[in-house]
């Protein structure tokens, strides 16, 4: 009786303690009831974990599957949650006699959660990488991580120690300076080794680096950027995790990854989904080979990557109310799994905005990513927003040379291939091309082709985006390094001997750099004029490029002149845009300018007239 008793004793407690609570991780670590789709993936991982069970207990969860893979290691359990309440319940892990239990809770979503509205043309994005923006808690320069890391701001491609609380005491700034939305770089864990600062080698999907701050930190930030009125933007990666993400380590099924076996590099010929000659070769090693050697390209072909993939980015979006998406290397990534993220993302937040990097040269082909385009032969991306790289290509000549405004008007007469041209996104640089500046201006007189472009970039339709530090004049290209145009913002620091943060720390020319933007800025906030109106524009005449934009009887035209020689325009071919005004009011200058049978310009003088 006494050995049986023992040996009754004996296997309970093997049974028990045959794999503990604290030794298994379950992504996502929570979800939200009464979600549209009601389907519900869980990744469990930990030793052995697929020899085991699952069973759930509890009103309105159902367990619809569970698939073990080819690493013992990992379990994925698909529920049904479609008439679930809010609560905690019990997963129960059985192999044999053995068994354990995860508890597992179901929030309830807040109030209007699916009303986020995303942000669109009215709005004006501020690019931020957070490593170089500013260091507001110190204390997270040398938190321990995985692997070897050390702050050097002397080396461009080292960290720098910036961080989400540095953004945050620099939202008045932000705010100030008269943005509408925070693009943040992304914030998720890069536990690389070298230079892995920009964040595009994520290494956990459900943690922002600790470096920059925790999941309440990121949350906290927007909130706060809320309060003030403004938005933020998620930068996300679907195409390709870091090398040193656990799955590399214990890899979940050999599928879960493109050409794991045998290393195969992407050649980039994004042209590949619309070229009528491409060959699938080139085809296929655009979409399955890798970015880069430290960046493994993940298999969105395999369903149960596209789901946690999918299932992440809701999670991000009810969690911490991030109010859209900036998707990396769009065209990348399998086409058919990006439209049915589109399509899930919308059916949970019907007023969201996406918009896909798709990196292309030429404008028709940025116009094949859009949604409702009719250049992809009938396989509609779902995309909503697009890039507009073409314009970023052409700026800095277009804009520094004498006379170059051609470029402009021509770029823009092929607006027509959009679908949606409100909703694509417009810049002069970003933290992967080189400044719009490519060097620091001297005087005032050399802000000429500052002024042109960033009046030009915030008055034509679509959403503009600025880079951090463009209000500064940062300036550089990328010809040693990316980190030289993704320098620190003076005084972001503790310990720096200037602050550009505040007007004291600038210089002449980069206040008066800073108040052109801002008086802009200011302007266009709210203008539905800018935000939704038509567009209409005049060949350039004598160097001068003329544009309207007008909606419901409101009119502003822009005079720009391209030529470095004062210019004598005469008035009669705009009589349609001016319809016989005396005179408007110039947004720069706050002075009246009269328009009678012709207009007298200075040299590269830009007027934005009120009508």
């Amino acid at each position: 009786m006494k050995r049986h008793l023992f040996l009754s004793l004996l296997l309970a407690l093997f049974a028990s303690s045959a794999l503990a609570a604290d030794q298994i991780k379950i992504e996502p670590a929570f979800w939200w009831s009464d979600m549209k789709n009601p389907e519900l993936q869980l990744m469990v991982y930990g030793k052995d974990i697929a020899g085991y069970l699952p069973s759930i207990n509890y009103p309105g969860v159902q367990l619809k599957s569970s698939v073990a893979l080819e690493s013992p290691n990992y379990l994925l359990i698909y529920l049904d949650v479609a008439n679930a309440q809010p609560g905690t319940f019990d997963i129960t892990f059985t192999q044999g006699k053995k068994h354990f239990k995860m508890p597992y809770e179901l929030k309830a979503r807040k109030a209007n959660a699916d009303q986020i509205k995303g942000f669109d043309s009215s709005d004006v994005l501020y690019l931020i990488m957070p490593d170089r923006f500013a260091d507001g808690d110190p204390a997270l320069d040398q938190i321990p991580m995985r692997t070897d890391y050390k702050i050097d701001r002397n080396n461009p491609n080292a960290r720098h120690g910036g961080d989400l609380a540095g953004i945050e005491q620099h939202l008045d700034y932000i705010e100030d300076l008269g943005v509408t939305a925070i693009w943040l770089n992304p914030v998720l864990e890069n536990d690389m080794k070298g230079g892995s600062y920009h964040g595009y080698a994520t290494t956990d999907y459900y943690r922002v680096d600790p470096r920059f701050g925790s999941n309440e930190d990121y949350k906290r930030l927007i909130d706060k950027t809320h309060q003030k009125g403004m938005k933020v933007v998620m930068d996300m990666i679907f195409n390709h995790c870091g090398s040193d993400h656990p799955w590399m380590k214990d890899v979940p099924s050999h599928d879960w990854f493109n050409n794991l076996d045998h290393y195969v590099q992407t050649n980039h010929d994004k042209e590949a989904y619309f070229d009528p000659y491409v060959s699938d070769y080139d085809k296929n090693a655009m979409i399955n080979g890798w970015f880069v050697p430290t960046m493994p390209d993940l298999n969105q072909k395999n369903p149960h990557v596209a789901k946690y993939l999918i299932q992440n980015s809701i999670w991000w979006i009810e969690y911490s109310g991030v109010d859209g998406i900036r998707q990396d290397t769009y065209p990348y990534a399998d086409v058919d799994m990006m439209r049915n993220w589109c399509e899930a993302v919308e059916l949970e937040y019907p007023d969201y905005n996406i918009v896909g990097e798709a990196w292309m040269n030429y404008t028709i082909g940025s116009a094949y990513w859009q949604r409702g385009s009719r250049l992809n032969f009938g396989k509609d991306t779902g995309l909503k927003s697009v890039m507009d790289f073409r314009l970023m290509g052409i700026a800095h000549d277009v804009f520094h040379a004498d006379g170059g405004l051609q470029g402009v008007f021509e770029h823009l007469c092929y607006d027509y291939v959009y679908p949606d041209i409100n909703h694509v996104l417009r810049f002069l640089e970003n933290h992967d091309t080189d400044r719009f500046l490519r060097e620091m201006p001297k005087s005032s007189a050399d802000l000429y082709a500052y002024k042109q472009g960033v009046t030009f970039l915030l008055t034509i339709p679509g959403i503009p985006q600025l880079y951090y530090g463009q209000e500064l004049l940062m300036n550089g290209t990328k010809e040693k390094s990316d980190g030289y145009i993704r320098l620190d913002v003076p005084g972001g620091w503790p310990g720096d001997k200037v602050n550009q943060f505040e007007p004291s720390g600038r210089t002449a020319v980069q206040n008066e750099a800073w108040t052109f933007m801002q008086t802009l800025l200011k302007w266009r906030k709210g203008n539905e004029v800018i935000a939704k109106g038509t567009m209409k524009h005049f060949m350039p005449n004598r160097g001068v490029y003329v544009y309207e934009r007008s909606l419901n009887g409101k009119r502003v035209v822009i005079f720009m002149n391209g030529s470095s020689k004062a210019v004598e325009l005469p008035l009669d071919r705009y009589a349609e845009s001016l319809q016989g005004a005396a005179q408007g009011k110039d947004v720069l200058t706050g002075r009246t300018v009269s328009l009678g049978t012709s207009l007298s310009m200075t040299a590269k003088e830009i007027l934005v007239l009120e009508l």
